[in-house]
């Protein structure tokens, strides 16, 4: 059964039923669920299926292509097809010889691994689509990759034979928290929301890795299980999930590496000096496939030119790794449970949770009940007279309001004290102060149980919303 995915459910049948031949290109992190969900959606009934494997050669991807022929067309009898031309006139024929005026799906799974160097991949892929598959009206043909820098550059954005030929695209994001409650509801768990957000901290919602948890154990004896101890499956995954994506992964892993440093985000000149890199469009290029791939995000602090934008690792899961599993990974197997509450667990748990609440602004606004006003979301720092502040989120609204935005991970109802409210006093004068804004500014507070009542809450705070508002 699937969670969630209606928009994308929605999508495929569309390409299934439309009139004419389709060209869908389906893309996101690995382990999201892309293959999952094709498989799903058209119930495994494919004319053709073929997968490609990671650092393969050519060879063995076409003998891999020879065996899926052998499994689809019964009366094949052809030899292995020595290039991919000679494969791909090998498909035409077998959907050729299929009756019926239904749709062929063709599912071409993991299709960068196919792209060897010098292999002639892309161009057969072409000249199949553009030399036969585009006339036919019962072809659907569906293309999966999870280098999405890849299916972007070279298929959806391609300047060549297969520009403009992707007829619809979808881009697999991670479930929200409400689709990974309604993901554990139907395997009958019973976490409550705060044990959720635990568990989002660490694995996103990544759907293979929730697939990991164990509906018996809690949050924190998954996260113990599955990151910490001997064999856990998060305790490696690391590195193989970037490996499988990049050429180079060094220069990959010391940006990721860079910005699990600072919660607020480098700017592209700090980036390339703390991880040392070449100020040269390589480096553009680095930060282009990690933000397609949605590893990192880039995005405008208030009232600052675009060069000034900031990178910030969105990834949850590797966020927790470089902070946690590769600190911790020389300690007994007890380690997240004994460390708790530790100082380093608690840094990593506010930036995480703040990221949680980014990802889910529009739940945010509805609870706000500002769905219907435009908005954009920035960060902001900045100082006067030798004052400083820093702010994560701004939600800045059309209607002359301008959200600041407090995240805050608690146990407990989250207490303001006068010491923290001397501090958001100062926030709110330093940022009215450096930007000159005249709009009104809103102090918003998003915590897992809400704030304590108290003089100095009743004082400043004009709106308070609790993790129940993301779960929306």
């Amino acid at each position: 059964m699937i969670i969630g995915r209606v928009k994308e459910l929605g999508t495929l049948r569309l390409a299934k039923e439309s009139a004419g031949a389709e060209f869908v290109a389906v893309y996101g992190r690995r382990r999201v669920g892309k293959t999952f969900l094709v498989r799903e959606a058209f119930g495994n009934q494919f004319a053709f299926y073929l997968t490609g494997v990671a650092h393969t050669s050519t060879k063995q991807q076409l003998a891999n292509f020879h065996e899926a022929m052998l499994r689809y067309d019964k009366k094949f009898s052809g030899v292995a097809p020595t290039n991919w031309f000679l494969a791909f006139g090998q498909l035409r024929r077998l959907v050729e010889g299929l009756k019926g005026h239904q749709k062929k799906v063709i599912f071409i799974d993991e299709l960068p691994w196919l792209d060897n160097a010098k292999s002639g991949f892309l161009s057969a892929l072409e000249y199949f689509w553009n030399s036969f598959a585009s006339a036919r009206q019962d072809v659907l043909l569906v293309v999966c990759g999870s280098a999405a820098s890849w299916m972007i550059t070279k298929l959806i954005h391609d300047r060549g034979g297969l520009y403009n030929r992707v007829t619809r695209r979808i881009k697999l994001e991670p479930f929200t928290l409400k689709e990974c409650e309604e993901f554990f509801t139907s395997r009958r768990a019973v976490f409550n929301r705060y044990q959720l957000i635990q568990l989002y901290m660490v694995m996103g919602g990544i759907p293979f890795y929730l697939d990991l948890v164990d509906r018996t154990q809690s949050a924190a004896q998954n996260i113990s299980r599955l990151c910490f101890e001997p064999g856990g499956m998060l305790r490696t995954e690391f590195e193989d999930l970037y490996t499988s994506l990049f050429k180079k992964v060094e220069r990959h892993e010391a940006v990721i590496g860079a910005l699990s440093t600072k919660a607020r985000g480098l700017t592209r000149s700090e980036l390339i000096d703390k991880a040392k890199l070449a100020d040269a469009g390589s480096t553009t290029r680095i930060l282009k496939e990690l933000e397609e791939s949605g590893f990192i995000r880039k995005y405008p602090p208030f009232g600052k030119k675009e060069r000034d934008a900031l990178y910030q690792l969105t990834d949850l899961y590797s966020l927790f790794y470089l902070k946690c599993i590769r600190k911790g990974a020389l300690l007994d197997t007890n380690s997240w449970m004994t460390g708790l509450d530790s100082p380093a667990l608690r840094a990593w748990s506010g930036y995480a949770f703040e990221q949680v609440c980014l990802a889910h602004l529009g739940s945010i606004k509805q609870a706000l009940g500002i769905a219907g006003i435009g908005t954009t979301a920035a960060s902001w720092t900045g100082g006067v007279n030798g004052k400083g502040a820093q702010i994560d989120l701004l939600i800045v609204r059309r209607d002359q309001v301008i959200n600041l935005c407090e995240m805050k991970f608690s146990i407990n109802d989250f207490v303001i004290t006068k010491r923290y409210f001397d501090e958001l006093r100062n926030k709110i004068a330093v940022f009215k102060e450096h930007t000159g804004t005249r709009n009104a500014i809103y102090l918003t507070f998003i915590t897992t149980f809400g704030i304590q009542q108290n003089e100095y809450s009743l004082t400043l705070v004009q709106n308070s919303l609790t993790m129940d508002a993301l779960f929306s």
